[in-house]
């Protein structure tokens, strides 16, 4: 057993946290709480089971729905279990040294939570660096920071959606292309749940990453500059954006899930959003593949770019994964002389 400390968070869903060690020869502390305190002993009961089946991993969080004594009978429960930066750093170091552990637990209304489990673990990790011991900083940071856990890692999709409204086409688009953008006049909140919701949007992760670095290199070289958004006034103003049919058709299902304000639908249709491009993508990769050896197959390339809706950005994509292979590449120039002939009649 080591001495144990722990903490908390909230914003009307409730939280809990607590520390343990990691062999089973633990026990869990109270550090904060906004929990019942008959729920929170239960919520401790299941942590403890959950640590003793050495089922929970170092700054890897889990979901999972948990009963509890509360009205909303059984809730998702996010859990996470690690240690203060520093101090981990140290324990590598020193072998002897039992560096305290902790685990925080973010509740919701149910085991949606896993939808944003990513998100989730990059709030923790960010705990893990500025966690300090001192109850100084527990009180002026820790509990502030963990008690606004769903406003700022769950909700900030939402609030782009509910401020853009129609104008979400053009930061769809600026999303898939790697189209730089600068936020000017906008408070710090609102500058980092653009940036949120441009990197959720991007297919990054999703592409090669050769492909990922080429585009932003290509989209920063155009002609056309950053798309710039005023925050000034009380509607974005958007200079230099583009859009398309498939991104203007996304939009409209953003805003019309933004009548039931439910975070966890925007974060679906992003996901959604997300695979029906790389669904796009690679069709037309197999069409460029297939066009290489028969003309009818580049005819179909053409008539795929030109029904899809987002045939500007496809096009961009497979021109620079197909660089450096002659024929699709051949392919690729033929189908972009046909799309400007089209744009241009």
């Amino acid at each position: 057993r080591s001495s144990q400390q722990g903490a908390d968070s909230g914003d009307g869903s409730p939280s809990s946290a607590a520390e343990t060690p990691s062999s089973e020869d633990f026990s869990l502390s109270l550090l904060d709480t906004n929990l019942p305190a008959e729920a929170e002993t239960e919520l401790r009961s299941f942590i403890a089971k959950r640590l003793t089946k050495g089922a929970m991993f170092e700054g890897m969080g889990n979901v999972a729905s948990v009963g509890l004594s509360i009205p909303e009978y059984k809730v998702g429960c996010y859990y996470c279990r690690f240690q203060q930066e520093n101090l981990l750093e140290l324990a590598a170091l020193e072998s002897d040294i039992n560096a305290p552990e902790y685990v925080v637990c973010f509740l919701g209304g149910s085991e949606k939570e896993d939808t944003f489990r990513l998100e989730l673990d990059k709030y923790i990790q960010s705990l893990k660096i500025n966690l300090a011991l001192e109850q100084k900083n527990l009180e002026t940071y820790v509990n502030p920071y963990l008690r606004s856990w769903f406003e700022n890692a769950i909700c900030p999709i939402q609030r782009v959606v509910q401020l853009f409204q129609e104008k979400l086409a053009f930061l769809l688009h600026a999303a898939l292309s790697y189209t730089p953008v600068e936020v000017k006049n906008a408070d710090e909140r609102t500058e980092k749940d653009i940036s949120r919701f441009l990197e959720a949007a991007s297919l990054q992760g999703l592409v090669q990453e050769g492909t990922m670095t080429s585009l932003c290199i290509a989209m920063t070289e155009e002609q056309h500059k950053s798309v710039i958004i005023d925050c000034s006034g009380p509607q974005p103003q958007l200079h230099n954006a583009g859009s398309n049919r498939f991104c203007e058709d996304w939009m409209r299902a953003f805003v019309n899930g933004a009548e039931g304000g439910n975070p966890f639908l925007f974060q679906q249709i992003l996901e959604n959003f997300k695979l029906k491009a790389i669904q796009d993508i690679n069709n037309l990769k197999r069409f460029i593949r297939q066009a290489e050896m028969n003309h009818y197959a580049l005819f179909k390339c053409y008539m795929f770019l030109k029904n899809c809706g987002s045939g500007d950005i496809l096009l961009k994509i497979v021109k620079v994964e197909h660089a450096e292979m002659p024929e699709a590449r051949n392919v690729v120039t033929v189908l972009e002389e046909f799309m400007r002939e089209t744009s241009v009649a």
